[in-house]
């Protein structure tokens, strides 16, 4: 009887190389040229693309990463790093490989490492933890195009989500939990999710009513009122409108609401990035504080605390 090799690869979005306009360009040019995140006919995208926004944004974008930028790299890719090699620590006798959907390391580099060694039996872990065509399905197309230069194709299994995994949850009311302990209880509980167009909802992607699973998920684990508890997306791109509401316009909106202490937790990053560390930690609280708030607590991703890597653990074993 053949015996099988099993294999892990934990995907993610990517990082540009370095923060530099050149090295973000590059980075953004492959992320924003995938027709799973930006579904436009080439002929009325890639000019708009090429002569407007890839000019205007990478320098500004740049300085946003020099902001967040660790003495390792890229926030996104030290996490995604620890978190692939506390995995790897716990199997032993199992390959674990990081591969990026944008960027480096390549899927290709990734899948490529792990056949070399073997592996009969591939667990493709995209780390989003809501579905959307825009993330877990570009990595789908992204693992289908490395393989189709392969002759001897593994198994495979690919973990579509995670929204309402008993370990995750528990996982994300621990570091809630630990805040509260920390700076007490807030007037509200904010959790700000990555917005997509609404018109990708519209044509079938269910990633809003897997944030709404998280959301009441975390919510009915946690001793606070429903009331004080709020979903909300954040990060939209572009004039078309994007899912509601808005994590920045929330925010401005709450003082007034006799709103003082917030805390926020981005529960669809699996690692902090650019959009926690920049976009909420600093751009978002500065929108509170400005409009009358006067606390605001963000609360780190999971990245490679134990209860995460517990998750993770929990998740491929089950496609052994």
């Amino acid at each position: 009887m053949k015996q099988e090799k099993h294999g892990v690869l934990l995907v993610n979005l990517g990082t540009p190389d370095a923060p530099t306009p050149r090295a973000v360009k590059r980075y953004l040019k492959e992320f924003l040229s995938d027709g799973r995140v930006v579904d436009l006919s080439p002929l009325l995208w890639w000019p708009i693309l090429n002569g407007v926004i890839l000019p205007l944004r990478s320098p500004r974008v740049a300085k946003l990463y020099q902001s967040v930028w660790m003495d390792e790299g890229s926030p996104l890719l030290v996490y995604s790093r620890r978190q692939q090699q506390a995995l790897a620590a716990r199997m032993p006798n199992t390959p674990v490989e990081l591969g990026m959907s944008y960027g480096s390391p390549s899927l290709a580099q990734a899948i490529d490492s792990l056949l070399s060694q073997g592996v009969t039996n591939l667990v493709v872990l995209p780390l989003y933890p809501q579905y959307s065509c825009s993330t877990s399905a570009a990595v789908w197309d992204g693992v289908a195009r490395v393989l189709k230069g392969y002759r001897r194709l593994p198994s495979i299994g690919f973990i579509r989500d995670y929204a309402e995994h008993p370990t995750y949850i528990s996982a994300l009311r621990q570091s809630v939990e630990r805040c509260f302990a920390e700076h007490g209880q807030p007037d509200r509980l904010i959790m700000s999710f990555h917005g997509i167009p609404k018109r990708y909802a519209r044509l079938g992607d269910d990633y809003p009513q897997r944030c709404e699973d998280t959301y009441r998920a975390l919510a009915a684990t946690l001793p606070l009122a429903a009331d004080r508890v709020m979903l909300t997306y954040q990060s939209r791109f572009g004039r078309e409108p994007w899912l509601t509401p808005y994590t920045d316009e929330t925010l401005k909106s709450l003082p007034a609401q006799g709103v003082k202490h917030v805390q926020l937790i981005c529960p669809g990053f699996s690692a902090d990035c650019l959009e926690t560390l920049e976009e909420i930690k600093e751009q978002n609280r500065e929108i509170f504080l400005e409009a009358g708030g006067e606390r605001f607590e963000y609360i780190s991703a999971l990245n490679d605390d134990s209860a995460h890597i517990d998750m993770m653990q929990e998740l491929v074993a089950q496609r052994f």
